[in-house]
């Protein structure tokens, strides 16, 4: 009898052992590049790498892509109308045509670009799926990153029936909003605001704290119509007195009506993300696990349906409830929080607010490097942070650019960081966060992966110049040139001499839209023109003229800074910056010498 039992007992455990092999399977990739999150970063550095012509996976937690702009619910554009840079203007352009023109987008006063995140969701992924060297995954979060050494060779990942996917790759892009690999390769990185003496920043806090902005769970609305009561039950620990003094923005009164329209979308539907007492929760949850995680943001997702019911009740909007074609969560609130800032890599380089604001007159040129552009002000959200917090007195900065360099951790290889947790100040951070800056900057993430890999080295080893030269072939900017665009015919030619220096853009601070103007139809001075050819050529001497530059003294001078051009027979024209342009690149083709990271000229 013993025996027997020994025999059934010994069963039982194998067939356990089967039993638990066959709900919980391994699957097992191998590709060139492997995305860590499907975000908006995530979804445009796996398109931009796959038309490079490298197998490319992307894994995603949701069922959704475009992070930002869909799983998160965030479906207002901040930012970049003016400047219509690669994908972002390819997104935008899919936009217009579901809806029916621009102004069928410019449903709400918050953007001229607003829409319903299901519709995103379904122009990425039709996107995605026109890429043949792509593939998606979903259902699975980042559980591991796999190294050896210093070097990144891929990732594990799992889903929540306990199945594991485990991915081998050439290159591996953290687009994950929180910077998620970071702390699982070793990648030295930082939380919270940084220290003065760090970034050198003026309005930096004298010492590092780990405060973060506030998030917000977003939800999506939908005007059920009249006569119609949507309202949510009461939710636990609802007072009124909370949300009292909502309808007021930068100290003016509004109507309710009014500030519902604030994120009116097409189709009926309202995005309910609003700092001015309404649904910003200040939770720092970065560092925690993410089980506790989940559980740590339930405030975050209660506090949006007591707002949800305040619009319903105190306002009156009862016709207003929950989009039931939006998000499939048990509360109907989108899928992931809006994380306004996580990690932020420690990069081969940091950009900083005064790289910004003063992008000429700074140690690096950090401007030369740019791989994708931005026109936002500095914007903080710490209105929720306990007990209160000092309102920082951001100075206005122009348009800007994002270095190559923000994007590849200092020591670890084989590795990009793109979204929000590139190599940034905290400061600087409030503009480099918004959606098409992190949509631009994953797809030079990408295309620079895909370079890396077809040229058999790691990516801080691809030529900066290469990744810019292949970035204005898709149509996307380095330098962010608010009158000169992709239908220009000189587009890409100065586009480069201004990532050179030689001509530099004028800055412009401008309501919540900056500019930066190279102005290619007005003329230039002869000190204008020395004071930037003399970066490039040392032996030029800087000349404080006024005189209009001519074709003949400008040709003088490229060929004092090493160029080879003849004086135009019309020596003694005046020339605008656009001819002047044409000039430098006939004479010394400046792009061809490369930059390395902090933008300084190779091989003098």
């Amino acid at each position: 009898m013993k025996k027997i039992a020994n025999i059934i007992a010994a069963l039982l455990a194998g067939a356990a052992i089967l039993g638990s092999t066959a709900c919980s399977t391994t699957t097992r990739r191998t590709v060139d590049v492997l995305v860590i999150g499907g975000t908006t970063s995530g979804t445009s550095a796996a398109i931009a790498a796959a038309r490079q012509g490298v197998s490319t996976l992307v894994v995603e937690p949701t069922p959704m892509l475009g992070g930002m702009l869909t799983a998160q619910g965030v479906s207002a554009i901040d930012g970049n109308d003016q400047l219509p840079s690669g994908l972002w203007n390819e997104f935008r352009e899919a936009l217009r045509r579901h809806y029916g023109g621009a102004r069928a987008l410019a449903t709400g006063w918050v953007s001229a670009t607003q829409f319903e995140p299901h519709v995103a969701d379904s122009i990425f992924k039709a996107m995605a799926a026109a890429e043949p060297t792509l593939e998606v995954i979903h259902g699975y979060r980042l559980e591991a990153v796999r190294m050896k050494e210093r070097t990144v060779t891929g990732a594990s990942f799992l889903d929540k029936r306990g199945h594991r996917l485990e991915v081998e790759a050439r290159t591996t892009i953290d687009a994950t909003d929180l910077g998620e690999a970071l702390p699982m390769s070793g990648t030295p990185y930082r939380v919270g605001m940084d220290a003065r003496a760090l970034t050198g920043e003026a309005l930096a806090p004298e010492e590092a704290n780990d405060i973060v902005q506030d998030l917000t769970v977003v939800a999506i609305l939908k005007d059920y119509g009249e006569g119609a009561d949507r309202t949510i039950p009461r939710p636990e620990g609802y007072d009124p007195a909370e949300f009292e003094g909502c309808c007021v923005s930068g100290g003016r009164e509004m109507t309710p009506e009014y500030m519902l329209r604030y994120g009116r979308l097409p189709g009926g539907k309202y995005m309910i993300n609003w700092p001015t007492k309404g649904n910003d929760c200040y939770l720092n949850v970065v560092e925690l696990p993410w089980e506790e995680r989940i559980e740590a943001l339930r405030p975050a997702r209660e506090k949006t349906l007591r707002f949800i019911y305040y619009i319903q009740t105190e306002l009156g909007f009862r016709n207003l409830g929950i989009a039931d074609d939006e998000f499939a969560t048990e509360d109907g609130l989108a899928y992931l929080p809006y994380h306004r800032e996580g990690r932020r890599l420690d990069g081969v380089v940091r950009l900083t607010l005064d790289d910004v604001a003063a992008r000429y007159d700074r140690p690096t040129a950090l401007y030369r490097t740019g791989v994708s552009v931005g026109d936002y002000p500095v914007d903080h959200h710490h209105a929720c942070y306990p007990g209160g917090m000092e309102k920082i007195p951001f100075p206005p900065v122009p348009s800007f650019s994002i270095p190559a360099g923000v994007m590849i951790p200092a020591a670890t290889e084989q590795l990009l960081v793109a979204d929000k947790a590139i190599s940034v100040s905290n400061l600087i951070n409030g503009s480099t966060r918004l959606q098409p800056v992190v949509l631009l900057t994953g797809q030079a993430a990408g295309t620079l992966a895909a370079l890396a890999v077809k040229s058999g080295c790691t990516p801080r080893e691809v030529p900066v110049r290469s990744l810019q030269r292949a970035l204005l072939e898709q149509k996307a900017y380095i330098a962010p040139t608010y009158d000169v665009r992709p239908d220009d015919p000189d587009f890409g030619l100065l586009q480069r001499i201004a990532a050179t220096g030689i001509l530099r853009l004028t800055g412009e601070p401008f309501h919540w839209a900056n500019r930066s103007w190279f102005y290619p139809e007005e003329g230039i001075t002869v000190g204008e023109f020395t004071r930037g050819l003399k970066d490039y050529a040392p032996q030029i001497d800087v000349e404080e003229s006024d005189t209009p530059l001519t074709a003949a003294a400008a040709a003088g001078l490229l060929r004092r800074a090493g160029g080879t051009i003849d004086t135009p027979a019309d020596g003694d024209r005046p020339l605008t910056r656009r001819e002047t342009a044409r000039m430098v690149e006939e004479a010394l083709h400046p792009f061809d010498r490369d930059i390395d990271f902090e933008g300084n000229p190779i091989n003098l």
